[in-house]
């Protein structure tokens, strides 16, 4: 499998951007929908829009771009010999990705909550929730760019 990646590389590092991309917007916009279904009533019309495009941003976009941002990171690392674990930036970087996956899951279930009208928080909580991503984003793409240390 190395031959072919080595020959694919920049097809596979393409799609695993694009997917970065698809898998950062929709964290950022998410917890956006949270802010604005925090207003509205429980059972109400706003609410049951919501909760769809809530359910349909993570079940067709986040979810499938970031299975796709890990299944071809994990294969570029392994396959194009990538780990170097006694780099400190990498070590970060990962880090910062699996906060993000944290991030993701964590999301996830607060959709479930708001799916069952259940949410309990505020919407000043899901406006702060929404720049750490952000903050995630800028650590890993000063990381894999400037590779300090």
């Amino acid at each position: 499998m190395t031959d072919w990646v080595v020959e694919n590389h920049h097809w596979i590092e393409s799609f695993h951007i694009i997917a970065v991309i698809a898998w950062m917007a929709g964290l950022l916009y998410l917890p956006r929908l949270f802010v604005y279904h925090c207003d509205a009533a429980p059972g109400g019309e706003l609410s049951e829009t919501l909760k769809i495009m809530e359910r349909r941003l993570l079940r067709a976009i986040m979810t499938p771009a970031m299975i796709i941002v890990w299944v071809l990171g994990v294969t570029m690392a392994v396959e194009l010999d990538l780990l170097d674990f006694s780099q400190i930036w990498f070590v970060v970087k990962l880090l910062a990705v699996v906060g993000l996956t944290g991030i993701h899951f964590f999301l996830m279930s607060c959709q479930m909550a708001f799916a069952e009208d259940e949410n309990r928080r505020s919407s000043r909580f899901y406006r702060i929730i929404n720049e750490v991503p952000t903050l995630l984003m800028i650590a890993i793409v000063i990381l894999v760019v400037v590779k300090p240390g």
